[in-house]
């Protein structure tokens, strides 16, 4: 019996989905950020950390246990695969905030409220397996809507169409995207809210 091609939609959606991953959605918008705010040498400075200590290391963490067959695939759709997922980032976003504080005396507020994001998606997956492609995406636009309200909106839309994709791939169903979804929408607020207050 022949095999049923995927449909156009099938692969759009595949190809939207892939695209903008996590890390790929965070590195555009540290990419946009450090253009916008810091000179070349600033960009350097301050990207270099983020990618040496948690992209890169999260990359080779998925690429490696995609291969050994403890992960079923890049997305690690299943749930319980995800535990040591969410654990090894939130262990790279605490080695990188422990760093970014020896090395500058502050604590990056950013890389704070991906570690809030990231344990809110860990306890939510005890009860149901939230979309963290959508959740990341929705926060990503409250990133971009910081820097730039255009840029907000405009990567809001990417994170409805991120969310429309994991359902047609069914890799999440439309109750899991909307978990996602409402969690990144309440830490995104709390994230929104406390930059306004700490400018002010």
């Amino acid at each position: 019996m022949e095999e049923k091609q995927p449909s156009l939609i099938h692969k759009i959606s595949k190809i939207i989905s892939d695209f903008f991953n996590p890390l790929t959605s965070l590195f555009i918008f540290f990419i946009y950020m450090s253009v916008r705010e810091y000179s070349f040498k600033e960009s350097l400075a301050h990207f270099l950390p983020i990618l040496l200590i948690v992209i890169l290391p999260v990359v080779i963490w998925l690429v490696w246990n995609v291969k050994t067959g403890r992960y079923t695939n890049m997305d690690v759709s299943n749930r319980v695969q995800r535990k040591t997922l969410y654990i090894f980032i939130a262990v790279c976003v605490i080695g990188y905030m422990i760093f970014n504080y020896i090395k500058n005396g502050y604590i990056d507020f950013i890389m704070l409220f991906i570690l809030i994001l990231l344990f809110s998606l860990q306890i939510s997956n005890f009860f149901i397996k939230s979309s963290m492609h959508t959740a990341f995406n929705v926060f990503v636009a409250a990133l971009f809507f910081a820097l730039n309200w255009k840029m907000g909106i405009l990567w809001l839309g990417v994170a409805a169409l991120v969310g429309i994709t994991r359902i047609i791939l069914k890799r999440h169903t439309v109750k899991e995207v909307f978990m996602g979804a409402g969690i990144a929408f309440l830490v995104s607020f709390i994230y929104l809210y406390c930059n306004i207050q700490f400018q002010h």
